[in-house]
């Protein structure tokens, strides 16, 4: 009889038992006041979260070693958390204060801290870390977006308003250049290329402007010939954007090498005709060739259809014909001439 009873009340005692720890007891993660992370191991830690000093420092050194038992061997210092491992000075002065400049291009990685790292997983299942260097490089240097365009040098000759001379100071001799030996500049070249420069062109050989691409224009023997100041050249006429939709832009010019290569000059018309900026001596870049496209010269000019210019005409001087262009190759100095004709492809780039 009493070893029938006996059975059942110890099931019932240990069934109180049992749960009694359910109720009572819960996961490290659910106890309030603590954070997991993950170290640089891989393991998963548990911390107390530091409050405003309402528990002492012998409090929370047991607690903490309390936690650390519960969750295995002691650590290291070299296994503490992040938030302990970093000593960051908290009073500056000018001579502690951390470059701005300095600490963006280390990474924002401050002297005596740890490289950041990140875990993961070989194949074989085994956690790794890996410390890497923050990159501090700009889109700019990663290549990431385009340069800014640079326009290109160049002389450039346009119309303005006339600026009435200077009054001459006292005992200015007006004989003194002829004097002296000095013809005075009366001479306006703008003003001479205009009168030889363009009402008699034919619009109807123009060629439309085309914004999204890269558009050729060929300059060939048999184009049609001007006699400009500079000399008689085979030009071709384009017709700019309309100005409603680009007041300004910036174009991209390419004169690709066959045979020689054509240096151009270019003049900007007004809707009848008229020249309002021409420009010349074309600092540009030679790219050599490779094996899907030829080598050429580029230049990056700027248009204003928003300030009446319409058209624009491209040729080239008899001085451009008689220089040449050299460039270096792994056999030397190579000599590349200059020609009447060649071939152009033109780019809007920028507004």
């Amino acid at each position: 009889m009493n070893a029938s009873l006996l059975k059942p009340a110890s099931c019932l005692f240990l069934a109180a038992l049992l749960g009694g720890c359910q109720i009572g007891g819960s996961t490290i993660t659910e106890r309030e006041g603590y954070f997991t992370w993950v170290d640089e191991q891989g393991r998963v830690r548990y911390s107390p979260i530091v409050e405003a000093a309402t528990r002492g420092t012998a409090d929370h050194a047991g607690a903490s070693r309390d936690q650390a038992s519960a969750e295995g061997p002691a650590r290291s210092e070299s296994d503490a958390s992040p938030e302990t491992g970093l000593k960051e000075e908290t009073e500056y002065t000018l001579e502690n204060y951390p470059d701005a400049e300095a600490l963006a291009k280390d990474g924002y990685v401050r002297p005596g801290e740890r490289q950041p790292y990140f875990t993961w997983r070989d194949a074989e299942g085994n956690v790794r870390v890996s410390y890497y260097r923050p990159d501090t490089r700009s889109d700019l240097e990663k290549g990431l977006v385009e340069p800014p365009v640079q326009i290109t040098e160049a002389s450039v000759y346009q119309t303005g308003p006339v600026v009435a001379g200077a009054a001459p100071v006292e005992g200015y001799d007006p004989d003194a250049f002829a004097i002296l030996g000095i013809e005075a500049k009366t001479d306006d070249y703008f003003a001479r290329f205009s009168a030889s420069c363009c009402e008699s062109m034919d619009v109807s050989d123009r060629q439309s402007w085309q914004s999204g691409r890269e558009f050729g224009v060929t300059v060939a023997d048999d184009s049609a010939t001007h006699p400009f100041l500079t000399g008689t050249s085979p030009y071709q006429l384009i017709e700019l954007p309309d100005p409603g939709a680009h007041r300004s832009l910036v174009i991209r010019l390419r004169s690709y090498a066959k045979d020689g290569v054509f240096v151009p000059s270019l003049v900007f018309l007004d809707e009848s005709m008229a020249p309002l900026r021409l420009v010349t001596d074309l600092v540009m870049d030679f790219t050599p060739e490779n094996w899907h496209r030829r080598g050429y010269l580029e230049a990056w000019v700027p248009a204003f259809p928003g300030q009446d210019e319409r058209w624009l005409v491209l040729f080239t001087r008899d001085e451009d014909l008689n220089g040449q262009t050299v460039i270096e190759t792994p056999a030397g100095p190579r000599k590349i001439p200059h020609i009447r004709h060649g071939e152009i492809g033109l780019m809007q780039v920028e507004e």
